[in-house]
């Protein structure tokens, strides 16, 4: 025991003042030998498997005597090697941060750039509905001011902004090429425009500034042969209406007049030119044959009241279900529809209620027949607005004004072909890349 207990003091004393220590261990060496808890040592001798820091000094079968190994030096070299570790690791976690803002900080730039093009986009192409094209540059360029991309105003220049086709079967955009149902904004931070982007830690390499840019295409449909339901429960901007072709295309030749125009802050018309000419529809007289006439959409004994719920409303899936669903031209690009070459007074205040209400009318190349059995041939469709209706007094004074309008309908079937069948008349502007 008191072999022992001077082995601990002596221990415990040379721990603490960190030099080296002799120990004698209490273990017997014949109880770790039993347990197999012994291992060699240096010049063979056996170790305590408790103890691996002290080596048995002795015999087997006398008191042991365990003397600390002097690992003072070893303990110097490994302080020495996680120093320098501990640079290079310290070294390299900071080029990975390094590396992280400001790859974080360009995809931030890229982000903001990307959000400003759409934006610039979407609100051109609906400009470009029914605007001309120095307008519509100038709404682009507006809307991407108001976005900033790191810390600067996106500002676009002239050739940001490009015209052109969108083919939707390859999914690919033509600047340049005719129709022009598309166009692309590309939103920048260069030498030329707006700047190059700031790195913060990219310097130390030797690239201090960086080029970024995006772009967004926002297209839309412009040429259909028909129109269908998004869903059951909507409704076409369809009117029960039918103008004749020939007096359409006169329209747009120049022939007309231009004695209203439609105020859009006050929502109604007014007298007076704004550059749109308008077209006066009148109905067939004796002697004289009109030039638009009612539709028969749907069931054959269409009341007066359906053709009012039309006209107010719209076209809904009961009206389609005699057509498959949809009220489009046939593989002939025509599509025959019953209808009626007079003007009933019935229908006056439904015309009034709709008046500048922008609607697609349909358009007719020849009529067969007289009176409730007219068969008129609908070659296509355009985009009106009602101005003014005047359904009384002597039938040569009776007339509905128009002028041509831009509508955006909800669903429909695009003409591919190179004949136009729709005029004014366009899907949803929408961003395609």
């Amino acid at each position: 025991m008191s072999v022992c207990a001077s082995s601990l003091a002596i221990f415990f004393l040379a721990a603490s003042k960190h030099r080296r220590p002799v120990d004698y261990c209490t273990c017997a060496p014949q109880s770790f030998l039993a347990r197999g808890e012994t291992a060699l040592g240096p010049n063979g001798t056996a170790t305590c498997a408790r103890h691996p820091a002290v080596a048995r000094v002795g015999s087997p079968g006398s008191a042991v005597r365990w003397v600390m190994f002097n690992v003072q030096g070893k303990s110097k070299n490994r302080r020495g090697t996680i120093a320098v570790l501990t640079v290079a690791c310290l070294i390299m976690l900071l080029a990975m941060v390094g590396f992280a803002v400001d790859m974080g900080y360009i995809v931030l730039v890229r982000t903001q750039l990307q959000v400003a093009a759409d934006s610039a986009a979407i609100a051109a192409a609906w400009a470009r509905l029914d605007s001309p094209l120095p307008q519509v540059l100038a709404t682009a360029q507006d809307y991407a001011s108001r976005h900033v991309a790191g810390g600067k105003t996106v500002n676009l220049g002239p050739r940001d902004v490009e015209f052109g086709w969108w083919d939707s079967r390859v999914r690919r955009f033509n600047p340049g090429a005719e129709p022009i149902n598309a166009l692309r904004v590309v939103a920048r931070r260069d030498l030329s425009t707006n700047g190059r982007i700031s790195l913060f830690f990219a310097p130390v390499l030797g690239l201090c500034e960086l080029d970024v840019k995006a772009q967004a295409v926002a297209a839309f449909a412009d040429n259909f042969s028909g129109f269908r339901l998004p869903n059951a429960d909507a409704t076409l901007p369809v009117l029960p209406i039918a103008i004749d072709k020939k007096a359409w295309d006169a329209l747009l030749a120049g022939s007309g007049t231009d004695q209203w125009s439609w105020d859009d802050h006050a929502q109604r018309p007014r007298c007076g030119s704004d550059g749109v000419l308008e077209l006066s529809l009148f109905p067939a007289r004796v002697g004289a044959p009109g030039n638009w006439g009612t539709l028969r959409i749907g069931r054959n004994n269409n009341s007066t009241r359906e053709l009012s719920r039309q006209i107010r409303e719209g076209l809904n899936q009961q009206d389609l279900e005699p057509y498959g669903g949809r009220f489009e031209l046939g593989k002939d690009s025509t599509l025959v529809v019953g209808g009626d070459p007079g003007l009933s007074n019935a229908i006056r205040d439904d015309l009034e209620s709709i008046i500048g209400q922008p609607r697609v009318a349909s358009l007719y190349a020849k009529v067969a027949g007289q009176g409730s059995n007219a068969q008129y041939t609908l070659v296509g469709f355009a985009g009106v607005r009602i101005l003014d209706v005047k359904l009384t007094g002597p039938q040569d004074k009776r007339r509905v004004v128009a002028q041509p309008a831009t509508v955006v309908i909800p669903a429909g079937t695009i003409n591919r072909s190179a004949a136009r069948t729709s005029y004014g008349v366009y899907s949803t502007p929408c961003i395609v890349q």
